[in-house]
């Protein structure tokens, strides 16, 4: 499953992500993932939750992304939840026309794997398309 917490830059999407992780890692059965840009929230995160710093691999394109998340899941068959933080930066999704064909590939990989996928995206939800508001949890 993917779920969308949306809104423009600035909003309190990464607040909103981080207390959802934090939560999630108390009631989760599974291993939890938090990638990011950066290590900047490390200390923010339960000592449970695997911080991924993006920006230490060498991706250039969504294409390289997909392979990544595909390397993530295929090595922890106990991973149940993935969550993505400054997710156009890190997927390399220069136009948001883009995007919707990124999150139904991620959403083959969630379904076929029983990973979930939890999403902060920098637009707001009069953006998306009408595929994408289905999945969207939180606008702010």
């Amino acid at each position: 499953m993917i779920q969308l917490i949306v809104g423009e830059k600035g909003k309190g999407k990464t607040k909103h992500l981080l207390d959802s992780v934090n939560n999630a890692v108390s009631t989760t059965t599974g291993n939890v993932v938090y990638l990011d840009k950066n290590s900047k929230h490390m200390y923010e995160l339960k000592n449970k939750i695997r911080l991924i710093n993006a920006s230490e691999f060498p991706l250039t394109s969504t294409d390289e992304f997909v392979g990544f998340i595909c390397g993530i899941v295929s090595q922890d068959h106990d991973l149940a939840q993935v969550y993505f933080d400054s997710f156009l930066d890190v997927a390399f999704v220069n136009d948001k026309n883009d995007l919707e064909g990124l999150i139904k590939k991620m959403d083959k990989i969630s379904n076929q794997f029983t990973v979930d996928f939890i999403i902060s995206i920098s637009l707001s939800e009069s953006e998306l398309s009408d595929y994408l508001k289905k999945m969207v949890i939180v606008s702010l």
